[in-house]
C-alpha cells in the first residue's frame, strides 16, 4: 500500500510568508486547506529574558535527558501532531485540544527541514523520544511552531536548549506566535503587530553566526574540553545573565 501524498507548500512560500510575519494554520490533521495567520498580539521569548527556574536549573544539570538537534524531525512534528488528551491541554507543552497541524502542514515542514530551513530538539531518555519541539529558522529568526512532553520537564529542557543555543548561534528574535501559561512561565511577553514587524525586519537584516545544528555541536566541543556537561554549562549562563 503506497502511503497518500498531500500536497507541498513551497519552501520559497513558507519563507516569504514567515518573513512577512505570517503563518499557515489548518483546521484539523485531516484538512487539505490551510489559512495564513497574523496575529495582532504576538508572544515571542526574549532570549535575554529566559526564566530558568531552580527546579529547571537542578534538571539541566542532571542531564536527565540526552538531547538533540534534528535528530528526528519528523517523528517531533508527528508527536506535536497528536490530539491532545481529552481531559485538556498538556500543561507543560501548552498545547491546544485537537490540532491544526494538518498532513499538508506536517509534508510542507518536512520539506522545509530537508532544505535547511526547519530544525527540530529532542529530549530522550536512552532511546525513548520523550519531548520536544520544532520551528522554522531564517536569518536571525527562529519561529517555534509546536513543542510536546510525554514526561515532566522534557519541553521545558527542550525550550531551554533552544534559547541557549540561539543566543550561541547570533540569533535575536524567537517568536512562540501565541501566548499561553506555559510559555509565560518562561518568560514569552506579548507585543504589538507593529512591535512584532520592527523586531522582525531588524532581525532579518543580517545572517546568524552559525545554524542551530552547528551551535549544537560547538555546545557539546566546549562541555567536553571543559570536563562539563552541555546541561550544566546551559544551566550556569541562565544563572549569569539573570
Amino acid at each position: 500500500m503506497h502511503s497518500p501524498v498531500h500536497k507541498l507548500i513551497p519552501p520559497d512560500v513558507l519563507l516569504l510568508a514567515y518573513r512577512s510575519g505570517v503563518f499557515p494554520m489548518a483546521d484539523s490533521r485531516d484538512d487539505e486547506e490551510v489559512f495564513w495567520v497574523e496575529p495582532r498580539r504576538r508572544a515571542i521569548l526574549p532570549l535575554d529574558g529566559f526564566h530558568c527556574s531552580r527546579s529547571l536549573a537542578k534538571v539541566l544539570k542532571q542531564g536527565r535527558f540526552r538531547v538533540t538537534v534534528d535528530g528526528d524531525f519528523g517523528a517531533v512534528m508527528d508527536a506535536c501532531a497528536q490530539p491532545r488528551r481529552e481531559s485538556g491541554p498538556d500543561p507543560e507543552a501548552g498545547g491546544e485540544s485537537g490540532t491544526w497541524i494538518s498532513h499538508t502542514i506536517a509534508a510542507s515542514y518536512r520539506n522545509l527541514h530537508r532544505h535547511g530551513h526547519a530544525h527540530s530538539v529532542e529530549c530522550w531518555l536512552e532511546d525513548t523520544l520523550v519531548g520536544g519541539l520544532y520551528g522554522v529558522a531564517f536569518e536571525r529568526v527562529f519561529c517555534g511552531e509546536s513543542m510536546f512532553s510525554r514526561t515532566d520537564n522534557a519541553s521545558k529542557v527542550a525550550l531551554a536548549w533552544l534559547v541557549a543555543l540561539l543566543k550561541r548561534a547570533g540569533f535575536v528574535l524567537l517568536d512562540c506566535q501565541f501566548m499561553t501559561g506555559h510559555l509565560a512561565s518562561m518568560g514569552a511577553v506579548e507585543i504589538s503587530r507593529d512591535q512584532y514587524q520592527d523586531m522582525l525586519a531588524a532581525a532579518c537584516d543580517k545572517q546568524p553566526r552559525c545554524s542551530l545544528p552547528q551551535a549544537h555541536g560547538l555546545l557539546l566541543q566546549e562541555a567536553s574540553a571543559s570536563s562539563s556537561s552541555p546541561g550544566k554549562l546551559i544551566a550556569q549562563s541562565f544563572t549569569q545573565t539573570s
